[in-house]
């Protein structure tokens, strides 16, 4: 995944033929692209985003001059529309033909209270797959088989970090390595406990212990001894955590939404909470990817932007959307027999 700008719409000058283009448009399979292919995530702030000559653009005005963007649609999971951005119907109605999630945030993709959540707005189809959905609910209801499928979730977790940990050079010349005594000795600790617990309360505390001690690594990594996760504190590491944590949410969300899985149908977290399976599918990737960026980030006294042009390469480079969606097809489909 990345975010960036891309080229300016051609003048009208250059379009010789509307009618044409409008044609192309119609023909054109938007959905053609996977979503776990795509390439990019949009955070638009401070402009107006709407259709014009068949395409999705955003306007933004400059002190002599208008200036047209356009998006690619067919190549985009998500588009968070920011502070001081408006949307009009028809831009709407062709990101929903593209299957591109939108969703409402505060400023730099993050809520403006944080006990709200992002409003996300599904593009509304009928035609998305159901096997995964009947999978999923094959096992649900039964609080033995998803109690398996939750264990399954952190054992996926932990093979996943050993692989990233393992081969990223970036992460390794800052210090974060897999076969490390601490790591090896938190990871070895949680991997004994899964299979111990009774029950999701027990499994969500045995969770807890282990990001608390990746926290402790990380903070030792990057000499931030003094770290205490708040997620309402104004310090550099917990705002990344935050803010990389709803990147995270953005590419769990769209992975239920494009296999059909009510986000409410959780196998871990909050019984109360309708989306709290987003949270169990982000947590696959959130302490492998955005913890120690957010700690070495913070060192760095990087920006809020550069922190999450990190993660953004980090999602791609590691292919968590591909991870996510092979993670959640298996489960559907493997975990009535587990």
């Amino acid at each position: 995944m990345r975010v960036f700008i891309h080229e300016k719409l051609p003048t009208h000058d250059s379009i010789t033929n509307l009618t044409q283009i409008l044609a192309m448009e119609q023909l054109t399979d938007l959905k053609a692209i996977l979503h776990s292919k795509r390439a990019n995530i949009y955070y638009l702030e401070k402009c107006r985003v709407m259709q014009k000559d068949g395409r999705v653009l955003y306007l933004t005005e400059e002190k002599e001059e208008k200036q047209y963007w356009n998006i690619p649609i067919a190549n985009t999971t998500v588009i968070l529309l920011g502070t001081g951005t408006s949307i009009t119907q028809a831009a709407v109605r062709m990101l929903a033909q593209a299957g591109v999630l939108i969703g409402f945030s505060g400023g730099g993709g993050t809520p403006l209270i944080m006990a709200n959540e992002i409003e996300w707005l599904s593009p509304q189809s009928e035609y998305r797959p159901t096997e995964y959905v009947q999978g999923w609910m094959s096992f649900w209801f039964e609080s033995e088989k998803r109690l398996k499928v939750a264990k399954k979730f952190q054992v996926l977790r932990l093979e996943y970090l050993k692989k990233v940990w393992g081969k990223d050079r970036d992460l390794q010349n800052e210090g974060f390595r897999v076969d490390d005594v601490d790591t090896l000795r938190a990871l070895e600790c949680f991997t004994a406990k899964i299979e111990t617990c009774s029950n999701v309360t027990e499994l969500l505390l045995v969770e807890a212990q282990l990001t608390k001690s990746l926290y402790k690594i990380a903070a030792n990594r990057t000499k931030q001894g003094d770290f205490v996760r708040d997620h309402a504190s104004v310090d550099n590491a917990n705002a990344f955590l935050n803010h990389g944590n709803y990147l995270a949410y953005g590419l769990a969300a769209t992975t239920l939404w494009v296999l059909g899985i009510p986000h409410g149908f959780a196998v871990m977290h909050g019984k109360t909470r309708r989306g709290a399976l987003v949270f169990d599918v982000a947590d696959l990737v959130k302490d492998t990817l955005i913890l120690p960026w957010a700690f070495i980030c913070a060192k760095e006294q990087a920006t809020e932007q550069e922190f999450r042009q990190q993660c953004l390469q980090n999602f791609t480079q590691h292919k968590a959307l591909d991870f996510m969606f092979d993670a959640i097809k298996t489960l559907s489909i493997e975990g009535n027999t587990l």
